[in-house]
């Protein structure tokens, strides 16, 4: 698990000045949300690089023990048992490598946006509240908190005034929205800086979420 995470990556066309790492859900890969980069017709001279890493492949409970890409294993679908805890912790490391790789290249962390849907969205919350550097900013889509008691003991003061976005829809039967709702109230009430929005569809995205998406990343990144 220590091999650093494969990705797929889409530069701009100048050197990057910023960053935005997007985790993928459950089963899928870096390439899933790799085509929405064009869809939020950023403008070319933020010069944002965009890293779309690929979850390490395990067996998924729920799924007959199946292997396919996962952050974490999901032994029930239970509101409070759903993210293995030893898998996100992990994963968390692994995205935070990524990070570190992009600071190394020359892009602050402040500059670096970090990025999750669904299970992407659970390791994006657990390690920008963790992480000990300031980020641009969190977008936290369809997701939820992984053990949300253990975040005020683990938490770093260093991520508690960026901002953080969720995004989530109405009909979600994947990831209710109360889930959701959940962890914007426990980050609210911990004092960081949260927004919710939510969308008329199901477990996906959809094109009024991409373009506040484009809005909230030209904000965090102008």
């Amino acid at each position: 698990m220590s091999q650093p995470l494969p990705y797929v990556d889409i530069n701009p066309v100048s050197a990057a000045t910023a960053t935005v790492i997007w985790l993928h859900g459950l089963g899928d890969s870096g390439h899933g949300f790799a085509p929405i980069v064009p869809e939020l017709q950023l403008p070319e001279d933020m010069a944002i690089r965009f890293v779309f890493p690929h979850a390490p492949e395990r067996p998924v409970t729920i799924n007959g023990g199946m292997r396919m890409r996962a952050w974490y294993d999901i032994k029930s679908m239970d509101f409070d048992k759903r993210a293995d805890l030893g898998g996100v912790r992990e994963s968390a490391e692994l995205v935070e490598q990524l990070i570190e790789a992009e600071i190394a290249k020359g892009v602050p962390a402040n500059r670096i946006i970090l990025a999750g849907f669904s299970q992407g969205g659970v390791i994006a919350l657990h390690l920008g509240t963790r992480y000990s550097k300031t980020l641009a900013g969190i977008l936290a889509l369809s997701t939820y908190l992984c053990e949300p008691a253990l975040l005020a003991n683990e938490a770093s003061d260093a991520n508690k005034h960026t901002p953080i976005q969720f995004g989530h829809g109405t009909h979600d039967d994947v990831v209710p929205a109360a889930m959701g709702q959940a962890a914007f109230q426990t980050l609210q009430d911990a004092g960081y800086q949260v927004s919710w929005k939510a969308y008329a569809m199901q477990h996906n995205v959809c094109m009024e979420e991409i373009h506040d998406i484009s809005a909230w990343i030209q904000a965090r990144l102008s």
